[in-house]
């Protein structure tokens, strides 16, 4: 993996991850394929989207349909037949959250499967060796998730941990020879000290990339800012930063204007099922009954297969039917909607018009 900055705007940066798949244009979103698949739509869809690089996960993927299949078959680009970059997020937050915070200790987790009930341990080397099975070209160290609201004791205690796992998973991912790129993961819960501890502390472990984890966890939007705007400026400026499970597109906005390079969240294809779609004037509920005979594109402007092809008394039809083609139309527009987001702030970037910029107009 190669990382470059290419214009900035501000603390905001343009940029261009290369990897041996393809390239990926920063700001970036990556839609999440938790199973290896984006809910309701095919990789092919996601290719006429525009989008680059997608995220699934390591920990759901190890206990269905299993890594050594994965492996077996060509890996997940020839599985899922998406042939750019990908990203496995270790899985650490929800193992995390199905044992409800028992089962941790300093060798991993230890939890029983949401599947069979059978028991299952992750530490840092089987999460090195589950995502180099996998074939992704962006593996995530295993880390705790802090919970929020956490006092400074607690904080440190888990971001500790969470520095020791990210040695192991160094340790066992250089050790394997594997050709991908691992990032570390900030930790620290919302004080400020604790993140800077951390991040000097992967630091000194010399990743290629850095995520920030513990954020969109509960606190509010003026936090986050808060942390971000403490952190970000520390953070080496030749490495990709990635601010994971964020968020709505005004989260996303102003963390693009602290400096971060890289999103992911299932908003935009959770919102969908949920019939919440998002347009230019801000979110649409299209279960409303004001749209049960409305002839108008979800967005008027937009470009999407959805706006250019549906109504919304359409779409409003197929929700209220529980037809799953409005599950697909509707995650193709919201997904259409945040990576134009992206494209639109990666303009904005490079014309020095970033303080100007809205997500929603």
């Amino acid at each position: 993996m190669k990382f470059t900055v290419t214009a900035t705007c501000g603390a905001a940066r343009r940029g261009r991850l290369a990897f041996r798949r393809g390239a990926v244009n920063t700001p970036a979103f990556m839609p999440v394929g938790t199973y290896g698949a984006v809910r309701a739509v095919s990789a092919e869809d996601l290719q006429a989207l525009g989008a680059e690089m997608i995220l699934a996960n390591a920990f759901h993927l190890m206990l269905r349909p299993g890594e050594d299949l994965v492996k077996a078959l060509g890996g997940l680009h020839a599985f899922g037949r998406w042939q750019g970059p990908i990203l496995t997020d270790s899985g650490g937050f929800q193992a995390f959250s199905l044992s409800k915070g028992r089962g941790i200790s300093e060798q991993g987790l230890e939890l029983r499967s949401p599947i069979d009930g059978s028991a299952v341990r992750l530490d840092p080397e089987s999460c090195m060796r589950v995502q180099a099975s996998l074939g992704s070209d962006v593996h995530m160290v295993l880390d705790e998730c802090t919970p929020y609201p956490a006092s400074h004791g607690e904080a440190r205690s888990s971001m500790r941990r969470s520095m020791r796992w990210a040695k192991r998973s160094k340790q066992a991912f250089d050790a394997s020879g594997n050709p991908a790129a691992v990032f570390g993961i900030v930790q620290g819960g919302m004080h400020s000290g604790l993140r800077r501890e951390s991040l000097d502390r992967l630091e000194a472990l010399d990743f290629p990339g850095l995520a920030i984890g513990g954020l969109s966890v509960g606190e509010s939007a003026e936090l986050r800012a808060r942390v971000l705007e403490g952190l970000c400026p520390a953070m080496p400026a030749s490495k990709p930063r990635y601010l994971m499970g964020v968020g709505k597109p005004e989260d996303i906005v102003e963390a693009v204007r602290l400096g971060v390079d890289m999103f992911d969240c299932v908003m935009p294809t959770r919102n969908a099922r949920n019939g919440q779609l998002f347009t230019r004037r801000g979110p649409l509920r299209i279960r409303n009954a004001r749209y049960r005979d409305d002839p108008r594109p979800i967005d008027p402007g937009c470009e999407c297969f959805t706006c250019r092809n549906y109504s919304r008394a359409y779409l409003r039809h197929l929700d209220a039917c529980g037809e799953t083609l409005g599950l697909r139309l509707n995650s193709l527009h919201n997904l259409h909607f945040y990576l134009e987001l992206m494209r639109r702030l990666r303009a904005a970037i490079e014309a020095g018009t970033l303080d100007a910029f809205k997500p929603y107009e």
